[in-house]
């Protein structure tokens, strides 16, 4: 029987308010929750019971329509229901993740008049009244798509918008929205899976060839590249949302291992340029296992997913030939091909409880363990490797409560995680600059090759926390049409953690002449100076809280409305409670070098337009804030059918500043690096370049180099951070509209994104006078790296001055795979117009050096593609083989870079420039293409002892198209620009893989 109305509304508003309220007595929580579960709605006769079932797993649900005949179930797991209303048919449909269905539902006083099919099914139903702009991806399309790795991210470049890419390493990064990968946030079973510290946007994903789960155990997920619904956060891009697999009423389970060597991979640009390859290996293997504690009752599941690989690199000095031949034999014989060795485990279990048709329990446990050997390639030598841990640990316990009109999720979680690099070799290392030379103008920092680690490459950076959340759904509220209203809350209460530096390496700097050789004697070196008695590890115990309130209101057949708001608020004592040490105020009120008398560093400061009271802290300056994100969006069904759906919508989308900045204001002081310098014929000591000493071969040591800055703080770097410090945002705008015509689904949408406040570092040093732009030594003009605060060395300033404008045309057209018509194709393009205020090829790049200011810098292009097309297709074939292929092109991704041409509009000479490279040719047309890659699939299943066994072969670019991803630069000279500046380097990194034969056997049970 129903609850009356004013019951409901009161059950509602004492729900929430204790939701609320109840916060500050509820344990720490650590992950931001949002909703993977489905809804099903519909109509069917007034006041008639609803009852689903899954058919997998028996959980049943039930719900009764209202006097209208309008019906509302959510929290339902993906996966295939019967719905049945009253004594009418019973109807089949499959729920995707985080989607809402409508199926309208015959009673049996109705079949008179309408003519039903019982047990119809419909499998490929989708959210088409939705305002958020997205797609979805498939279980059927994960397991029959062609793919070189198993992580399941790759396949979200099927939905326009999406970029995934794999360096030259084995580095893989899931962008979307011309923004960088730490803008997005994945949901895995409703669980963020946000890193709070590092880039990469998911725990453990920074610098790292794993996967973020394992892919046995994913069901299907669901990509939001815009206009997210309220429930959403922590992001400014796309968000993710995945469902686990679960165990079902059958026991079911399976084995595979996947293998490639080197003999099975074509050879890379630089392999080619310098044969033999280097020797590979990449394995893959894993299983699943599944079924029935309590049969209808209680399941359970669980997965693994091993990795080792030997991916192969290449090392490539930065400079032309001429410098190359220069350097030291024993560095010459570390350049060309190298290899990069990486082992994973990953591991997923699960248990869920469903005691009555109106409560589910459900526990979850991941635990992923990474090694490798990882920083090799581009400038760097192997000698000048990290050995890398990664590893991730979690756990989640939810309870799910159905009322009649109502639905509420508690849910309890843990994680712990953590990114712990460490050199190779400890000790002395070296790096090569190029030396003055009027014939070849390059820049005298730009690092031409490194054999050896500063002390930044030892680091340790994770986060740990413990805690609850609680959303709760209303679906009972009628005025005007019907209501669902969503409210909840997260309270996140986690340490993080960063160490920066250790005080265990060196790097010492040689210039390379191309006439007469290397340099006998550094000109600098760099090591860690750790202030004894204090701690070189920043720990910040962090309280994150966020609540959301959401309404989707279905006025009528056509208009479907949805607003919702979002509070987040974050506090980070680290940085909160921060006070300036003594000694550097000290120094910011003593005398300028080289100012007038009297004129302190401050003053001078002040004359550049710096107030340096902005940065100051004494521990009460700084508060944390509160920010709010409104959130509308609208459809109109133009017919009442989901045929023909015109969508849209506006909102802000706040993402996080990352500890691993906010946390260089603390460790860079703690456990700075300073440079000393050595003046030598070739880099002779500048203005300002303090201390500077003449070479003693004794300082090949690392406690002689600290002993010469024991008892000072000369040559340490100091970070301030604005009291004032904003967290980054975006304002997204989309307009759209779906179609279903016949089979196929289509797609066309305008997006557009402007984010604000990412945080950059820049040089706050400045010269007698204020001045920034200084007369260097060679005749250029260059930055005031010669002026450091007195007794220190750099001052680096931060702020929120980073922002982009992005500008997509998102067109899809999906005809979903059915046993029926044995086929699916998905095409996707993605045309983007994208700008931001930086020089700098790499999108989590966050320093801004080369101008006065960073927003002084110009918009100029981002290194992103600006078309790119994905098809992709399966197909059964004959013989009960499974075949896969798909097709990627992108446009060549600009080379963002300073410019330096003596142009004569700027004080130093250059500009920031995005130049675009010539591509290649692809069936038609010109050279236009950047990157090229056809894969394909096949896979026989066959049987073997009774079980049902199989045999794949993956091909990944099939016609072995090289997608170069390293540049040669050649800006010009004499203040004139080249017309094609920039070109790709044919022997260096690509990205993706070259040709690669991937052989994979399993058996299923």
């Amino acid at each position: 029987m129903k609850t009356s109305q004013s019951f409901k509304k009161k059950l509602l508003a004492s729900l929430i308010a204790t939701s609320l309220v109840g916060v500050a007595a509820t344990l720490p929580v650590t992950a931001l929750a949002a909703s993977a579960d489905a809804t099903l709605r519909g109509n069917t006769a007034p006041n008639t019971q609803i009852v689903v079932r899954e058919i997998a797993t028996g959980l049943t649900r039930k719900t009764e329509s209202n006097s209208k005949g309008v019906y509302v179930l959510p929290g339902l797991p993906p996966g295939t229901y019967t719905a049945q209303a009253g004594n009418g048919p019973a109807q089949k449909i499959r729920l995707s993740v985080a989607s809402t269905i409508t199926l309208n539902l015959p009673t049996a006083t109705e079949l008179a008049a309408v003519k039903v099919s019982a047990n119809a099914i419909n499998m490929n139903a989708i959210d088409v009244n939705t305002s958020q702009v997205g797609s979805y991806v498939s279980l059927h399309q994960i397991q029959n798509m062609p793919a070189a790795s198993r992580n399941f991210l790759q396949f979200a470049d099927t939905v326009p918008g999406m970029v995934f890419s794999r360096s030259a390493n084995g580095d893989t990064k899931l962008q979307a929205g011309g923004q960088a990968d730490s803008a997005i946030n994945v949901y895995i079973d409703g669980v963020s899976q946000k890193s709070m510290v590092l880039p990469g946007g998911v725990v453990g994903q920074n610098a790292s060839q794993g996967n973020p789960f394992p892919q046995l155990a994913i069901g299907e997920y669901r990509v939001i590249t815009n206009n997210q619904e309220a429930e959403y956060g922590t992001l400014s891009s796309a968000a993710i949302v995945a469902s686990t697999k679960s165990g079902t009423n059958k026991f079911k389970g399976g084995v595979f291992a996947s293998f490639n060597s080197t003999g099975m991979r074509a050879a890379t640009p630089a392999e080619n340029a310098k044969p033999p390859k280097t020797p590979s290996t990449d394995k893959d293997y894993g299983f699943d296992f599944g079924g029935p504690i309590i049969k209808n009752k209680m399941h359970f599941f669980i997965a693994y997913e091993g990795k080792k690989f030997n991916t192969p690199s290449v090392v490539i000095p930065n400079a032309p030939q001429v410098y190359v031949n220069q350097l030291p034999a024993s560095v010459q014989s570390q350049i060309g091909p190298v290899n990069l060795p990486f082992l994973e485990n990953n591991w997923f279990g699960k248990i869920d409880y469903e005691p009555t048709d109106r409560d589910r329990f459900v526990l979850e446990t991941h635990i992923r363990n990474e090694t490798s050997i990882s920083g090799v390639g581009g400038v760097t030598t192997q000698t000048a490797g990290l050995n890398t841990i990664n590893y991730q640990k979690t756990a989640d316990l939810a309870w799910e409560h159905n009322g009649y009109d109502w639905f509420n999720r508690l849910e309890a979680t843990w994680q712990d995680a953590a990114y712990q690099p460490t050199p190779i070799l400890l000790g002395i290392g070296n790096a090569y600059t190029a030396a003055i030379n009027t014939n070849y103008p390059l820049d005298p920092n730009q690092t031409i090759v490194q054999t050896g680690n500063s002390p930044l490459a030892q680091q340790n950076k994770g986060q740990r926390g413990t805690g609850i959340f609680d959303h709760f759904t209303y679906d009972g509220l009628e005025w005007h049409g019907s209501h669902v209203i969503k409210a909840g809350f997260d309270l996140q209460r986690v340490t993080l953690t960063a160490q920066d530096a250790g005080d265990s390496n060196a790097l010492f700097w040689y210039k390379v002449s191309p006439t007469t050789g290397t340099a006998s004697t550094p000109y600098q070196a760099q090591f860690g100076s750790p202030i004894p008695g204090l701690s070189p590890v920043s720990v910040s115990k962090n309280t994150l809280f966020d609540a959301f309130l959401q309404d989707t209101w279905t006025f009528n057949k056509h208009w479907t409305f949805n607003a919702g708001v979002r509070a987040d608020y974050d506090r980070t004592p680290a940085y909160l409670n921060y006070v300036t040490p003594a000694p550097v105020l000290a120094a910011l009120n003593s005398q300028a070098p080289g100012a007038a008398p009297g004129v302190t560093y401050a003053q001078q400061l002040a004359q550049g337009g710096i107030n340096i009271n902005d940065y100051i802290s004494n521990g009460h300056s700084r508060s944390a804030k509160w920010h709010f994100s409104p959130r509308l969006g609208a459809s109109y069904d133009i017919d009442g059918n989901q045929k023909h759906v015109i969508f849209g919508g506006v909102g802000r989308t706040y993402n996080q500043n990352l500890y691993n900045l906010l946390q260089v204001e603390q460790t860079k002081y703690v456990l700075s690096q300073p440079t000393i310098y050595f003046g030598t014929a070739s880099q002779p000591c500048q203005t300002g370049q303090t201390p500077c000493y003449a070479w003693n071969p004794s300082y090949l040591s690392i406690p002689a180099l600290q002993a010469l800055v024991g008892g000072s703080f000369t040559g340490k770097e100091v970070d301030m951070m604005p009291n004032n410090l904003k967290t980054p945002y975006s304002d997204q705008f989309s307009i759209g509209m779906r179609n279903q015509i016949g089979d196929w689904n289509t797609s066309v949408a305008v997006t557009r994104v402007l984010s604000y406040d990412g945080l950059t570092g820049f040089l706050g040093n400045r010269a007698p006078g204020g001045a920034f732009w200084v007369n260097e030594p060679w005749g250029g003009v260059g930055q005031p790296w010669t002026y450091p605060l007195p007794g220190f060395g750099n001052l680096i300033l931060w702020g929120n001055s980073l922002s982009t404008r992005t500008t997509q045309l998102l067109l899809s057209a999906e005809k979903p795979y059915t046993e029926e018509s044995g086929w699916g194709l998905t095409v996707a393009y993605t045309y983007t117009h994208a700008k931001w205020n930086m020089d700098n090829q790499a999108l989590n790049n966050n320093y801004s050096f080369d101008a006065e200011y960073p927003w002084q810098y110009p918009f100029i292009s981002e290194p992103v593609a600006k078309s790119r097309l994905v098809v992709a297709g399966t197909l059964k074939g004959p013989w009960d083989i499974a075949m896969g292929a798909r097709l990627t092109l992108a446009t060549p991704i600009p080379a963002v870079n300073l410019a330096c041409y003596n142009d004569p509009n700027t004080a130093s000479g250059c500009i920031p420039v995005a130049a675009t490279p010539e591509g290649s040719h692809f069936l038609v047309g010109g050279r236009i293409w950047g990157y090229r890659d056809f894969s394909v699939q096949f896979t026989k299943n066959f049987k073997l002892y009774g079980l049902d066994a199989y045999a794949r072969a993956d091909i990944i670019n099939v016609f072995n198209w090289h997608n170069y991803s390293d540049y040669i630069y050649n800006y010009g000279s004499n203040g004139v620009l080249n017309k094609y500046p920039i070109t790709y380097n044919p022997t260096g990194n690509i990205s993706g893989y070259p040709r690669y034969l991937k052989l994979t056997v399993g058996v299923n049970f």
